[in-house]
């Protein structure tokens, strides 16, 4: 059975010791027990090792992102390696705004993903299409070449360690809505892709999770949607109230 998943993305936000303090928030409600099987932060790489160490596994902790290199002369990069060996389980790879605003395209991603992966990294891959996409009526095929080209050169096997989240970038801070019905409806989409590219098990064993301005208001009514396994949540992960709120609505 996949796994319900609520995972935050605190961005560039927090300093460390607000870091600390949220999770310290967090870990107060995780003892009481809550309805998703994963809570996952994905703090600033700067804030991970004092995150790691005060989340003691009642939290899991990602980073946002990795270089798609083992090591060598990339100042200001950080590896996957150097993520596992500071006990990083997870790491987001092809988030919307790397690829906006880094130039990440889907070949340099397919480096990403395996590279984390051979570094026993779970990798949330993130996919999904901008306004003018969803405009032109072409977020089917843009989603389909983020997952062909960024994904599906994986075997089965690594694809038991990948989460996929799907990012509706025309519904993040536009003021325009995606609808429940949206967002299954993109899910059970990229579900069939990956049943196509696969198997049904692996089809059936994958979590999805939804981006695209998830918060206390609405997660109940996509965590209802059969293909809808949870959210990537940016700004309402930076309040504890509200992200356990959004692990609380299955």
């Amino acid at each position: 059975m996949r796994k319900k998943i609520v995972a935050g993305n605190w961005k560039m936000n927090l300093t460390v010791n607000e870091g600390l303090v949220l999770i310290e928030e967090l870990k107060k409600e995780v003892s009481s027990g809550i309805m998703a099987d994963e809570l996952i932060v994905f703090p600033p790489y700067i804030h991970l090792t004092a995150m790691v160490e005060n989340a003691q596994n009642e939290i899991l902790v990602g980073a946002q992102n990795c270089h798609q290199e083992e090591n060598g002369a990339f100042t200001g990069e950080v590896s996957a390696h150097m993520l596992a060996a500071s006990n990083i389980g997870h790491v987001l790879i092809g988030h919307s705004e790397r690829r906006a605003y880094f130039n990440e395209t889907n070949d340099l991603l397919a480096k990403k993903v395996e590279v984390a992966l051979n570094a026993s990294l779970t990798v949330v891959y993130c996919c999904g299409e901008t306004l003018p996409e969803r405009e032109e009526n072409r977020h089917f095929e843009i989603i389909k070449s983020q997952l062909t080209e960024g994904l599906f050169h994986l075997t089965a096997e690594q694809m038991a360690n990948v989460v996929i989240a799907y990012e509706p970038v025309w519904a993040i801070g536009t003021g325009k809505t995606a609808s429940a019905d949206q967002a299954q409806e993109v899910h059970a989409f990229i579900r069939k892709l990956v049943y196509d590219a696969y198997s049904t098990s692996i089809a059936q064993g994958v979590s999805i999770l939804y981006g695209g301005s998830c918060n206390p208001t609405n997660a109940n009514e996509l965590f209802s949607k059969p293909d809808v396994d949870g959210g990537l949540i940016g700004g309402a992960s930076l309040k504890a109230i509200d992200f356990i709120q959004i692990a609380n609505a299955y």
